[in-house]
């Protein structure tokens, strides 16, 4: 909880608010039997003290849901997601909902996308330039890239590998007979079986990645001072990730670093 002097309701109100939202980002990629088993333990804790239940109660009851990471891990995961939202945010590509380092299979950005407007193939190349952005990040500031972009079925590499290759067979903006229709029902077998196709799927990666880089390098600043508070932090919300990308000296990020 801050240490601020609330004076009115209207204030006690933002404050509760902005506790519940830092919750609700710590508590990410958590499953619903997992908040609930947290918050019994700490009403448990708070009982055993006689007082009533407190925000540290919670967050701790989060933090030992979670493994401790190694400095030098939780860094790389703070540069990975900080690259990820400063280019979706850069693109406008949407609404950032929050950010948080502290998950054991890595980082995780809560990121809403535009309804409106045209799904032209230069949207799709934006989508492409966010994914490729985590690891443009960590190339960066390390001058290496880990695991983290890929390795599995839902990772960065293999949603953006899945989009271009949708660009390329069955969106209408691929290089080679765009007009025709392909249901590709399995990326590996198809991108294997046509070198071709796969060398122009790698190119759209490796041009989004270039832009990527292009755009953070653009943004350094926004990209070291994003990466410090997360890595301090671990979890922020939305509006902070904002006011920290805009550089505001706002009550909201005060709040942030002292909660």
């Amino acid at each position: 909880m801050t240490e601020q002097v609330m004076t009115n309701t209207g204030s006690i109100e933002i404050d509760v608010q902005s506790v519940l939202k830092r919750l609700g980002t710590r508590a990410m990629g958590l499953t619903g039997a997992d908040v609930e088993r947290i918050v019994r333990e700490a009403r448990q804790v708070a009982r055993r003290q006689t007082r009533p239940i407190r925000y540290k109660d919670l967050e701790d009851g989060i933090r030992m849901n979670r493994p401790q990471l190694p400095h030098d891990l939780r860094w790389r995961f703070a540069v990975h997601e900080a690259g990820h939202a400063i280019v979706h945010h850069v693109l406008k590509l949407g609404p950032i909902q929050g950010i948080t380092i502290d998950m054991p299979e890595g980082g995780y950005n809560l990121l809403s996308f535009h309804r409106s407007g045209s799904d032209t193939l230069g949207y799709r190349e934006d989508l492409l330039t966010m994914l490729m952005a985590g690891r443009a990040a960590e190339q960066i500031v390390f001058c290496s890239v880990s695991v983290g972009s890929a390795g599995s079925e839902d990772s960065d590499l293999a949603r953006a590998t899945g989009l271009a290759l949708a660009l390329e067979r069955s969106l209408g903006f691929g290089a080679v007979q765009p007009l025709l229709y392909r249901d590709d029902k399995d990326p590996t077998v198809v991108l294997d079986a046509h070198p071709d196709l796969a060398a122009r799927v790698h190119c759209r990666l490796e041009k989004s990645l270039g832009r990527a880089a292009e755009i953070l390098n653009d943004n350094r600043e926004r990209l070291d001072r994003l990466t410090a508070v997360l890595f301090e932090q671990q979890a922020l919300d939305g509006e902070t990730v904002i006011d920290i990308l805009d550089d505001r000296n706002s009550v909201a990020i005060r709040q942030t670093m002292s909660i």
